[in-house]
């Protein structure tokens, strides 16, 4: 399935594509990209720019590149490129070409002598800690490179002796000569080309001058003839540049245009950050199921279409805002409960056993595999005399609008019966290891012919059927709303939430699910909705809890 339609939301940039159309500014053309570096994983937020790159191309007919800005070889990996293409995919982009700012090197050197003959660009010998000094603030205008006025000759010989690998890291870099009293920081003489004696992904060796990402990107766009250039708000400040650097070349003129990044309630989309989490140890990998990473989202159970619908709702703006993690799940909830088949589980089990039930006999209960889609059908699930139980669903003592099993009282086994308790076993602990109930023949399929109601369904799995499985619950990976805000000297990494994780070692599941596959995804009744590990070993399954249900006892117990 690829990206969804997106005719049905209007915005700003959809609306200018519709002016540019009408105009003919592009020759009817429409042509977006999405060009990620490769020095890390794809995380939510480039979700959200993946929905709108590509799903602009669709609705208008045009195209999507996939361009790996490639121009800093000390971070970026061949690894990292090919996961990129893989969420990419799973997410249904259709890109057009994969390309390379690698694949430009050659041209944007030639573009770089262009300027320096045509006095635009200079070699610098000012260190980067001097650039910085010189640059200036907001309120005071920079000091120019005493190095600026070099003549062409000079600049054009120390370019070509640095593209030769004469000098070392960080002694020279080229820079566009605009305006060191620019209220625009970004014009103040920006650095295009910098020293760096690195092994590239793709190049090898071959350079050792790589150019930054303000004079790589724009010219990248040029040659692909990109008609919109749609980049998130951090990179307003920077458009005057990009025009700037292909109006002095005279070459093909895309338009950049910026919308907010999305931001999230307890994450950090933050590739940097993310890369400290993983090699810090504070998480299992990039795909950990707390990560916001598109793959650590895609192990955990999310689905691609819940993404896509996320994107859609949050939709674009030109002002930065936070959105609610909780918006997000809504999102998976609603997706899952359309098409996840339902299945019995439980997590923390307690032994019942239904004394007047015949020993050693079996039934099969008919169950329905999703109540949202009847071409779903249904499943038979054993039923015998001793089941297994929540913890949560029996009180010996049970508090006020407490309605599920306690001594004495009547409730139904989803697809079964209703059983009645009648006591219960104590362990050395005084625990509550064991519960005794008796049954009602009459009531198979959970209603009672005398028409007598109960007022709590729970769910069970047989226990001489029952797999054992270790299911993962994940509660957010910070205890933050925002991870970034920490104490004066504190980190970040201060906010994790110790309690992200808990392992399930002994859960029991019903024995159709023994089969499962890796990926699949499934309701557990009651319990909230769960996808299957790729950690799954024969006779083990793992599952990972994708998103709960709501737990209308959980909120009443909370307020008591």
């Amino acid at each position: 399935m690829t990206i969804a339609n997106q005719a049905t939301t209007s915005n700003f940039i959809r609306d200018k594509i519709i002016e540019d159309l009408k105009t003919n500014r592009y020759g009817g053309r429409v042509q977006t990209r999405f060009p990620p570096e490769p020095n890390g994983y794809l995380h939510v937020g480039h979700a959200k720019s993946i929905h709108l790159n590509f799903g602009l191309a669709k609705e208008f007919g045009g195209q999507c590149n996939l361009r790996f800005d490639d121009t800093n070889p000390t971070k970026e990996e061949t690894e990292y490129v090919e996961s990129i293409m893989e969420d990419v995919r799973w997410l249904g982009g259709e890109w057009a070409g994969v390309y390379y700012a690698s694949d430009y090197f050659g041209q944007l050197y030639e573009w770089a002598v262009q300027l320096i003959k045509a006095g635009k660009a200079y070699v610098c010998d000012l260190s980067p800690e001097q650039v910085r000094e010189q640059r200036g603030t907001l309120t005071e205008p920079g000091k120019e490179s005493p190095y600026r006025n070099r003549s062409v000759e000079e600049n054009l010989d120390l370019f070509e002796r640095m593209k030769a690998g004469e000098f070392p890291d960080g002694s020279r870099t080229l820079r566009a000569k605009i305006d060191m009293a620019s209220p625009n920081l970004n014009l103040r003489d920006p650095i295009m080309y910098r020293i760096l004696h690195a092994r590239h992904h793709r190049t090898g060796d071959a350079w050792c001058i790589y150019p930054t990402y303000d004079f790589a990107h724009g010219q990248s766009d040029s040659i692909e003839r990109i008609t919109h250039s749609i980049c998130t708000l951090e990179f307003e400040d920077h458009r005057p540049l990009y025009d700037w650097y292909i109006e002095q070349l005279g070459i093909y003129h895309p338009q950049q245009i910026e919308f907010d990044r999305l931001n999230l309630t307890y994450t950090l989309l933050s590739k940097r950050k993310l890369l400290q989490l993983v090699r810090e140890g504070h998480v299992r990998g990039w795909d950990d199921p707390r990560m916001p990473t598109i793959c650590g989202m895609r192990r955990r159970g999310y689905t691609p279409e819940a993404l896509r619908n996320f994107c859609a709702r949050i939709g674009v703006s030109k002002t930065n805002g936070t959105t609610e993690l909780s918006l997000l799940e809504y999102f998976v909830r609603d997706d899952l409960n359309r098409r996840a088949p339902r299945a019995m589980a439980v997590l923390k089990p307690l032994r019942v056993v239904i004394d007047n039930y015949p020993e050693g006999q079996t039934e099969w209960m008919e169950a329905v595999n999703n109540p949202e889609d009847a071409s779903a059908g249904t499943r038979q699930v054993p039923f015998s005399r001793v089941l297994y139980i929540e913890q949560d669903d029996f009180r010996q003592d049970p508090p006020k609008q407490y309605f599920r099993l306690s001594p004495g009282r009547e409730v139904r086994l989803r697809y079964g019966y209703f059983i009645t308790c009648t006591g219960v076993v104590k362990n050395d602990r005084g625990e509550v290891s064991e519960v005794h109930c008796r049954y009602d023949p009459a009531t198979r399929g959970g209603n009672a012919p005398d028409g007598r109601k109960v007022k709590s369904t729970i769910h069970w799995v047989s226990a001489a059927h029952a797999i054992e499985a270790e299911v993962r619950l994940y509660e957010t990976l910070f205890t933050r709303e925002d991870p970034n805000e920490v104490e004066e000297g504190g980190d970040f990494t201060d906010n994790l939430n110790p309690n992200s994780l808990e392992v399930i070692s002994e859960a029991k599941i019903e024995p159709g699910l023994a089969a499962a596959a890796a990926g699949e995804r499934f309701q557990f009744e009651r319990l909230g909705y769960f996808a299957v590990d790729p950690d799954t070993t024969p006779g083990k399954p793992v599952f990972n809890r994708t998103v709960g249900l709501k737990d209308t006892w959980a909120k009443i117990e909370k307020r008591q």
